[in-house]
């Protein structure tokens, strides 16, 4: 006796399962190279209190003296230059992951600070700015009397 069986169902079409074979075919075309953009530079960690702020700056291979910091009202400006590497006029750049050139970060406290009293240090490629609040803005705490 012949016995006749059902085709296996048909599965539907996987757009995503197309996107991820081209996109490793671009990956095995290209190496490992991606294309997500770079984070901002310099990489900052800012921390508040009711005294002011603390900004703490990743600047390697930045010389204190190329850097510039600008303060107004509640912006503090950093801004600088990561000079390029001195490379032979024959060398290929086969990849070139650290950024180079002119940089600038915007930085809007939730309060004014008090540039007056306001400092820089540098060490070891970190810049760390000391951001104190006026007196007139920080949080005054008053008690509560009984009428």
């Amino acid at each position: 006796m012949l016995r006749v069986m059902a085709p296996a169902p048909r599965r539907g079409y996987n757009p995503l399962l197309d996107m991820q074979r081209a996109q490793a075919d671009l990956n095995r075309m290209f190496g490992t190279m991606r294309f997500i953009p770079s984070p901002e530079f310099p990489l900052l960690n800012l921390w508040t209190s009711p005294d002011g702020a603390v900004v703490s700056a990743e600047v390697p291979g930045v010389n204190p003296e190329d850097l510039d910091v600008t303060i107004r009202r509640d912006t503090v400006i950093l801004r600088g230059n990561r000079p390029a590497e001195p490379m032979d006029d024959s060398a290929t750049i086969l990849r070139q992951e650290r950024n180079t050139g002119s940089f600038a970060r915007n930085i809007v406290l939730p309060f004014r600070v008090d540039a007056d009293k306001a400092s820089a240090k540098f060490e070891g490629g970190v810049v760390t700015l000391t951001l104190p609040r006026p007196e007139a803005d920080k949080p005054h705490r008053i008690s509560v009397a009984r009428a």
